[in-house]
């Protein structure tokens, strides 16, 4: 994406939302809609760091009984040639067993990790596992992170770095922090890893925003939304929408 000197479009879906087929249509969908990588979020019975849409989508594929299991599986049947990355809690994985999970997920497809509620140094021979493994350790970044904790949070991280765009949950917004330029900056002078930025963005004209100072752009609870209530047509819609904006960036 550097190269092409444009940033890279990162939407999200909840697995087995809204059906367990439909969310496999999803994920070609995105890819071929113009999606670089694709978000895959394993359903989690205590979603701290989510909004309601996504609350919704997580109980709603709980209902159905999604599994970790069935969440890899349909990352295989999808087969998609962009990256796909699992974000989810630290829990399901444990519950899954780490090693079978960081094995199983790389057989799926899977290229990164992003653990929402595992702070950097929790649990270091987690980290280890993860970091040895095939997978990315993708780190989540708060607008707030210290300047020495910033340095610490990204040890050992890869892949990218996911900076928050705000503090509280995920979801919907009417605008972007004015401050976010700032913040990018302070992570690029820590990392030479891109930086991506998530929590909020929603519309074209936030992501064309947010594409001129970072190198990704997260899109999630608005995608989440759209195929929830109007299904495949209006959510591939607003990701060639979103494709268009951040190719606009003229970075």
């Amino acid at each position: 994406m550097r190269e092409r000197r444009r940033a890279a479009l990162i939407p999200y879906l909840t697995a087995g939302f809204p059906t367990p087929d439909v969310a496999v249509d999803a994920l070609r969908m995105v890819e071929a809609a113009g999606a670089d990588l694709v978000e895959v979020g394993v359903p989690f019975s205590d979603p701290l760091a989510d909004g309601v849409t996504i609350q919704r989508s997580t109980q709603a594929a709980l209902d159905l009984g999604i599994t970790t299991s069935d969440v890899l599986d349909q990352v295989r049947r999808a087969a998609l040639k962009i990256p796909v990355v699992i974000m989810t809690y630290v829990n399901p994985v444990l519950a899954y067993g780490v090693e079978r999970f960081l094995r199983d997920a790389h057989g799926a497809g899977v290229s990164g990790l992003l653990l929402t509620d595992f702070p950097a140094g929790a649990d270091p021979a987690l980290e280890r596992r993860v970091m040895e493994s095939p997978l990315a350790l993708i780190r989540l970044v708060a607008p707030t992170t210290r300047p020495e904790r910033l340095a610490r949070a990204l040890q050992g991280a890869s892949g990218f770095v996911y900076l928050i765009s705000r503090l509280g949950v995920t979801g919907a917004r009417d605008d972007l922090p004015l401050d976010i330029a700032s913040h990018v900056e302070r992570i690029r002078a820590a990392t030479t890893l891109p930086v991506a930025v998530g929590f909020g963005i929603s519309t074209p004209a936030q992501a064309h925003a947010a594409a001129s100072v970072a190198d990704g752009v997260v899109v999630g609870s608005a995608l989440v939304d759209a195929l929830g209530t109007g299904g495949l047509g209006p959510a591939e819609q607003l990701v060639r929408g979103l494709r268009r904006a951040v190719e606009r960036n003229g970075r």
